[in-house]
């Protein structure tokens, strides 16, 4: 007679609703409005959760005055919990996309320099090939983009592996590397000067991408390497479009991919600066998780990416 594992076993007693209470806990912070959340009474949820807690054998939130705050036991169990209904979200958008005709979701995280040169053309011809796959696409910044791949919110990353992570989990694949260039509006006054340096620019205003990015390290790195100690005036954001805002309503500079300035070029917005920024970004990598399956339509989106298109 065989006997199942223990984990098999405890897995028996934690209920769907125990884990979504454990998601909307993590959202609230609060028992009463989890519970609203849900549907269900503050007693109810109470229950759950005490159960919950009493089947593992582990306190799983410390009750304070201004709410609840998860345990490192509850921290573990709240990923897990996430996980599961990111995993469970996927599934059935999957369902109810091939009961609508189409052939499945594929969901893409990209950094910002990706898009013009990489994931656009690519997602054009993808879209072409396969119209019925239901595409939804995050552009963020690589620190930002492997927290989601990490949690299952996209199936595969247009980014870099940073630092912190276990690259032994990821299979990374380089496809563009590219220099980084200084982008101001089309009208900006350095135009009328006759050279410019890293030095002149330690005066001015910039838009750059948050700490933890490649870009805005390097970025930082590099003007301390030129000796340059001055504080800089920022303002800090990943958002292409906030940028471009930004950029073409004052005299500010950002730092972007080339490929992504002559992207804006091209639509007369924006207009790289003659200068040689030493700023050496590692490329641009295909991001999986290798213990976790991709889906017929984000493995289709792979292959076209590789080159492997049969």
């Amino acid at each position: 007679m065989t006997h199942e594992p223990a984990d098999t076993s405890l897995m028996l007693h934690v209920r769907p609703r125990q884990l979504l209470l454990l998601a909307r806990l993590h959202a609230h912070r609060h028992l009463g409005r989890a519970a609203e959340a849900m549907n269900i009474s503050q007693p109810a949820a109470t229950k759950l959760l005490q159960q919950l807690e009493d089947s593992l054998g582990e306190k799983l939130f410390e009750r304070l005055a201004r709410g609840m705050e998860p345990t490192p036991y509850g921290e573990i169990l709240i990923r897990y919990a996430r996980r599961v209904l990111s995993d469970f979200g996927t599934a059935r958008e999957e369902m109810l996309a091939l009961r609508s005709g189409l052939s499945g979701a594929l969901r893409v995280g990209s950094v910002p320099g990706a898009v013009a040169e990489l994931l656009a053309p690519a997602l054009v011809e993808y879209h072409r090939r396969h119209p019925r796959v239901a595409v939804s696409v995050v552009v963020e910044t690589s620190d930002v983009m492997q927290a989601q791949l990490e949690q299952g919110d996209v199936d595969l990353v247009l980014g870099r592996l940073t630092d912190g992570h276990d690259e032994a989990k990821y299979a990374s694949v380089p496809l563009l590397g590219e220099s980084q260039v200084v982008v101001v509006r089309t009208a900006h006054p350095v135009f009328e000067r006759a050279a410019v340096t890293l030095a002149d620019m330690a005066g001015w205003s910039w838009v750059l991408q948050p700490p933890g990015s490649p870009q805005r390290g390097r970025f930082e790195a590099a003007m301390r390497e030129a000796g340059i100690q001055a504080r800089l005036d920022i303002i800090e954001t990943a958002s292409p479009i906030a940028i471009t805002a930004l950029l073409e309503n004052s005299d500010m500079a950002a730092v972007m991919p080339a490929s992504q300035a002559n992207h804006y070029a091209r639509l007369g917005v924006l207009r790289t600066v003659a200068l040689e920024l030493p700023v050496r970004v590692p490329p641009i990598c295909l991001i999986t998780r290798e213990d976790r399956a991709l889906s017929p339509a984000a493995a289709q989106f792979r292959r076209q990416l590789l080159g492997d298109t049969a």
